[in-house]
């Protein structure tokens, strides 16, 4: 793997590429010293896997003043070919998580994707991902996933509450009323850890799944995928192009992206039955890279793999006190971008949860939330992953006749356009039925309903979303009862000037105010002022206190 070239975001240098046991390396961190051979530990809480997922796990509830111990098996972040795309709803979240900005800055932003058919030089459908303008941040940005790594993983090193192990290995698990045991191995040195809360975010073959016998359920593909990685100095639009049926690739799909550092995603479909270490060896590849850009360009290589996938996830996402999160509780196909989102996703739902249990303001009961909601987004993202695989790569004579047709019509038929799947990218993911909403009592023109995430706006000079932090959030214009104690209120009639854009998106006129939770989805609103009481009970209630 090449080296990448210098940048001047900073925190975010490239470095140079290693390889431990043939895994590339981005950049070495080194094997953390263990307790002595046969200690016995206890810890709050544990996180297992050092990945985006699990690193962000442990800066949430950091950030929240937990102590928290990291346990990765592997001492250095890994390079190669990984996640890329990282959505709105995961940028709002990292940049709650003090990250968020860094990586806008190294990453390439894009919100139109373009889908081709054929021959045709001329797009068939474009798509723009972030339809509501004047929010923080795009609808999408391409950044290798190391980059986001090493910044979660300096986020992280300076807290002093957080420890990381790295190159230690968990051996077993036993999952008991009220604890987690763990056996831990760091080389030849052997301990346990007693963990109130044990959050597997260790990937799709979790260590911790695997020692406590649990399995996935749902659909394996058989359709194999080339990813090209290179690196190119040419000047293309930084947006998404898919590929149906190209002459480059005839009968099969073909995606570009753009990322920093002048690298490109090149991902070419390639068939089923075929021998896949041939087709990664580099003069295979650069057979499929010519073809696409011009027998002429220049170009070299940073990463070429060939995969399969499955959209499949685990029955139950809590197991006593052990929760599951990102890869080890869910696995998607990587058309959407739904991957390491949706581990994003998981561990914004997860943070405030587990840290009411922690602080004795929650009981257990609201981690049921957690299984609940995040198996929801778990559904929504197999649902659309399978159905965007389905579109792509059609089994039969007549499902291929039928996504043929749908893109002849969408080059000419605005109504058929919807019906084009080249992925349907990742987008937060709602709750209308979850148990911690409080249902409207009255009927809203507009606004943003119960279950539903808050929807960004330019607001007090700044953004709506950062001023909402971590914590419960009442958003009001013009707020005249009280408060509950544990709820921040924000009164956008205390702000100077006018916030029409704001109000609108919120159909938040005078009187009305919005419950907010700390992972910034809408828990309750009312359009007149309501009772202390009324507002405490939706508190309570989106606690899981009440029900």
């Amino acid at each position: 793997m090449a080296n990448t070239a210098n940048t001047s975001s900073a925190g975010l240098a490239p470095q140079p590429v290693t390889h431990h046991r043939g895994v590339p390396v981005w950049r070495h961190i080194g094997a953390k010293a263990a307790p002595a051979a046969g200690a016995v530990e206890h810890v709050p809480v544990v996180v297992v896997g050092a990945g985006p997922v699990g690193l962000a796990m442990a800066l949430d509830l950091g950030l929240r003043g937990h102590q928290v111990l990291v346990i990765s098996k592997f001492d250095f972040i890994p390079g190669g070919s990984k996640a890329i795309c990282f959505s709105k709803r995961s940028l709002d979240i990292l940049d709650r998580l003090g990250v968020g900005q860094e990586l806008l800055e190294k990453g390439v932003t894009w919100n139109v994707g373009k889908v081709f058919w054929g021959n045709s030089e001329e797009p068939v459908y474009q798509f723009d991902m972030l339809p509501v303008k004047d929010q923080q941040y795009p609808g999408f940005i391409n950044l290798q996933q190391y980059y986001v790594e090493d910044a979660l993983l300096r986020a992280v090193e300076r807290l002093p509450n957080v420890e990381l192990r790295m190159g230690q290995q968990i051996e077993s698990v036993r999952n008991l009323p009220g604890h987690v045991e763990l056996e831990i191995a760091a080389g030849d040195v052997h301990y346990e850890i007693k963990t109130d809360w044990l959050i597997a975010c260790d990937g799709n073959k979790s260590a911790v799944r695997n020692l406590m016998g649990l399995d996935f359920d749902g659909r394996v593909f058989e359709e194999n995928f080339l990813i090209a990685d290179i690196r190119m100095e040419q000047e293309r639009p930084a947006e998404r192009w898919f590929w149906f049926d190209p002459p480059f690739n005839p009968g099969q799909s073909a995606l570009m992206h753009r990322q920093p550092d002048g690298v490109w995603r090149l991902d070419f479909q390639l068939g089923w039955g075929i021998d896949r270490q041939a087709f990664a060896q580099p003069e295979n590849v650069e057979r499929y890279v010519r073809a696409m850009l011009g027998p002429d360009v220049q170009f070299s290589e940073e990463w070429y793999s060939v995969y399969t996938f499955q959209c499949r996830r685990m029955k139950r996402f809590v197991h006593g006190r052990v929760l599951f999160a990102g890869d080890s509780a869910h696995l998607v196909s990587p058309f959407g971008a739904r991957g390491c989102n949706g581990g994003f996703a998981d561990i914004d739902n997860l943070g405030w949860k587990l840290d009411l249990v922690l602080r004795g303001e929650a009981g257990e009961p609201l981690l049921e939330s957690y299984n609940d909601e995040a198996i929801a987004t778990a559904d929504e993202n197999i649902l659309n992953s399978t159905r965007s695989t389905d579109f792509l790569t059609p089994k039969t004579t007549v499902s291929k006749a039928l996504r043929d047709a749908v893109l002849e019509l969408a080059s000419t038929e605005a109504f058929a356009r919807p019906f084009v799947n080249s992925g349907r990218l990742s987008t937060a993911v709602h709750y209308p039925q979850s148990r911690l909403n409080t249902p409207d009592s009255q009927l809203w023109n507009g606004g943003v309903a119960p279950g539903s995430p808050a929807l960004d706006a330019p607001a007090n000079g700044a953004w709506l979303l950062p001023h909402l932090g971590g914590r419960f959030v009442l958003l009001a214009n013009g707020w005249t009862q009280s408060v509950p104690a544990d709820v921040d209120l924000i009164d956008i009639a205390q702000w100077p000037g006018e916030h029409r854009l704001l109000q609108s998106r919120y159909a938040l006129q005078s009187g009305c105010g919005y419950l907010i939770r700390p992972d910034h989805y809408v828990a309750a609103r009312w359009q007149s002022p309501v009772s202390a009481a009324a507002v405490q009970a939706s508190v309570a209630r989106a606690k899981g206190v009440q029900q």
